[in-house]
């Protein structure tokens, strides 16, 4: 079966997650984490991308950036994967393929969802059992966005700066936010999204999306009442 093409966006944020082929380790010790993410920031400004929010894990990572070029993120990808590999590679004493492949993304939302999959990303470590609070994993962006530290790899969304009128008042706010356990249904939202290649959004940037790209959004519903004119719209019937 063809893939789908992806949905680019340039100014439009996206979900990328990069996983270790069979989700084996791709990250052992603390030189491997600093070597990734200065090729990450070598590669956001080489191919003009903002990352708003990473997460470095053992055998994968996630980042929340916005392209500003069309094939950005893809150039991106491609250049933190080469380069890693290459130096994982002769560090280790190995060969082969390291990564799952293709990488999965999402286009999301910035006005709905941005600051949630922010917290998605950063609170990685915590669903995986490593850590009881973002605040304690130090390979993500949550020190910088929710408590000030120095990260050179984190650009704020605009999204993220309407949070407060100071810097101050940005983290508070955004770690305030990140106190509440986000609802079940959120998370499968932004997994299946990303997972699946479909938006991450609401139903106005949806319709935005498939009027500027001329494609589908979102999946086609399953069952249902097929004649009902939720249904008909949502399959350009009605």
């Amino acid at each position: 079966m063809a893939r789908l093409p992806r949905f680019v966006m340039p100014g439009y944020p996206q979900h990328v997650i990069q996983r270790g082929n069979n989700r084996q380790q791709i990250l052992f010790e603390e030189e491997d984490y600093w070597f990734i993410w200065e090729r990450m920031g070598v590669a956001a400004e080489k191919f003009q991308c903002e990352i708003h929010a990473y997460v470095l894990m053992p055998n994968h990572f996630h980042l929340l950036l916005t392209p500003y070029l069309e094939n950005g993120i893809g150039k991106l990808m491609q250049y933190i994967g080469r380069y890693y590999v290459q130096y994982f590679n002769g560090r280790y004493d190995r060969t082969g393929t390291l990564w799952e492949g293709r990488y999965r993304a999402t286009l999301v939302d910035p006005k709905h969802y941005l600051l949630g999959v922010s917290h998605y990303v950063e609170a990685n470590a915590v669903r995986a059992g490593l850590v009881s609070s973002p605040a304690e994993y130090g390979w993500s962006s949550y020190g910088c966005n929710a408590e000030g530290a120095e990260d050179n790899l984190v650009k704020p969304h605009r999204e993220y700066e309407r949070l407060g009128r100071s810097a101050k008042a940005r983290r508070e706010a955004y770690a305030k936010q990140g106190e509440t356990p986000m609802a079940d249904e959120v998370l499968k939202q932004i997994r299946d999204s990303t997972n699946k290649a479909w938006v991450l959004g609401g139903s106005e940037f949806c319709n935005e999306v498939e009027d500027l790209l001329n494609r589908r959004a979102l999946p086609r519903p399953r069952g249902g009442d097929r004649r009902s004119e939720a249904y008909r719209r949502s399959v350009g019937r009605a």
